[in-house]
């Protein structure tokens, strides 16, 4: 990558020119990054000292205790549990089958026999690597009909595979900001655009959560102070499970001269009346969006990543962007095989994304007749149940495991201190008897 070519892709962006005046940081800045590790005065053995990395020092201190009161108790550690099998409505884990809601396998997909079968088929044409990066070696028929179809469905130029989902925002935003730049996030983006943003090395102050209200404050304040400025969203948040205000959102960011970029993770074949995102449930023009980034690795039921956009921005992507397509090794063949197969499942069987819709009603509507606190929670696939101490909320998906359910305790730093909760994914495939059975279950524990 050439200084020039990064320049011309951030052109793209530009909405002013240069300012020279310092931004005064408003009290809704995210918190600034982990402090810069000082050097150990004594090196341990054979470590050069990285074993006393006070982020190591601290991690190891922490996930051993928590090893240790597991074992105390009797009861499994739900970190890094294994288990076996598809992940499903059911999973087989503890030897036992499990009622699954801890994986985001929205439409079922990762677990359809078609998906697999295009899977097997790609390992046979193309081996299970291409061995190469796509710029030079590396290009084959399927990522650029991935590519097309991903394009055509947002209603844009060009689009860009990626190998993984939080590379893609990190290098995205990595990319198109640095120096002199701003990057204004909803204060509960995904880690992976906060990394951006720090490779970045430009300014990011967060606003309060999906309120334009808030975000005009911010950019009233402070968008004179940056050369370029984006505004970085998700569509469809994952712990809360809460859709963005984007419409209004992108007004404020249009009356401020800034770019738009929107992550699609848990929207993408969710969202909409045919799955294809807060675009299609809002009506919008794909021009609405500057850059439109999603992940083969929930609804589509695979892995890897893409960004969508205009043909200039997504030729700089290609050509110039480190960890995109430069500088990495393509994504496997038998892993876009199976995003394409279930890019066409979501197609022909709008049915899906219908009973996804109704399942996520139903349990949401439940939730809220055993008096459940679901936060910010709108009926979505994503269900919270707010328990608010981290000991009760840890002791709780115990509680579901013992019982035979699978769902996630979500704890700081993942949420705020007082907003610890079980995490539900609920999917197309699920019965109304499951929901019924984790819901009631949960009331049980939590008494």
């Amino acid at each position: 990558m050439t200084a020039d070519s990064r320049e011309i892709a951030r052109q793209l962006l530009a909405r002013t020119g240069y300012s020279t005046v310092q931004v005064t940081e408003t009290a809704e800045s995210t918190p600034t990054a982990p402090r810069t590790p000082q050097p150990s005065s004594v090196a341990a053995p054979g470590d050069r000292g990285l074993l006393a990395h006070p982020d190591i020092v601290a991690t190891v201190a922490q996930f051993d205790g928590v090893d240790r009161m597991f074992d105390s108790l009797n009861v499994p550690n739900p970190l890094y549990l294994p288990h076996h099998g598809t992940s499903g409505p059911t999973i087989r884990q503890l030897d036992r089958d499990m009622i699954n809601f801890g994986c985001f396998n929205y439409l079922g997909l990762s677990a359809d026999k078609r998906v697999a079968e295009a899977s097997k088929a790609a390992i046979d044409e193309y081996g299970t690597s291409v061995s190469a990066s796509r710029i030079v070696s590396g290009q084959i028929p399927l990522y650029a009909e991935f590519e097309r179809r991903i394009a055509e469905t947002y209603d844009v130029d060009d689009a860009v595979i990626t190998t993984s989902g939080y590379l893609t925002n990190a290098a995205a935003v990595g990319y198109l900001l640095g120096q002199g730049d701003l990057a204004v996030c909803d204060a509960l983006v995904h880690s992976s655009i906060v990394s951006g943003t720090e490779w970045a090395g430009c300014r990011r102050i967060s606003f309060r959560h999906n309120d334009p209200a808030a975000l005009e404050a911010i950019l009233k304040m402070s968008r004179g102070s940056f050369r370029r400025a984006m505004v970085v969203l998700e569509s469809h948040y994952s712990m809360d499970g809460d859709v963005a205000l984007l419409p209004p959102l992108i007004d404020v960011a249009r009356k401020y001269d800034c770019a738009v970029m929107i992550d699609e993770a848990h929207s993408f074949g969710v969202l909409g009346e045919h799955g294809h995102g807060i675009r299609e449930l809002y009506g919008l023009p794909g021009d609405a969006v500057d850059v439109w980034m999603g992940t083969m690795s929930k609804a589509l039921g695979s892995v890897g990543g893409f960004l969508a956009g205009s043909r200039e921005l997504i030729r700089a992507f290609k050509y110039s962007a480190p960890g995109l397509s430069m500088f990495a090794t393509a994504p496997a063949p038998a892993s876009i095989a199976a995003a394409l197969a279930a890019l066409d499942i979501v197609d022909r069987e709008p049915e899906r994304v219908a009973r996804l819709r109704d399942n996520a009603s139903y349990a949401f509507a439940q939730s809220q007749a055993l008096g459940f606190r679901t936060g910010l929670a709108e009926g979505t696939p994503i269900l919270p149940i707010i328990v608010g101490d981290t000991q009760k909320a840890v002791l709780a998906g115990v509680g579901l495991l013992q019982a035979g359910i699978n769902a996630n305790s979500i704890t700081y730093p993942s949420v705020p201190l007082g907003e610890e909760r079980l995490r539900f994914f609920v999917s197309s495939e699920h019965t109304r008897e499951q929901i019924d059975t984790a819901l009631t279950t949960v009331a049980e524990i939590l008494g």
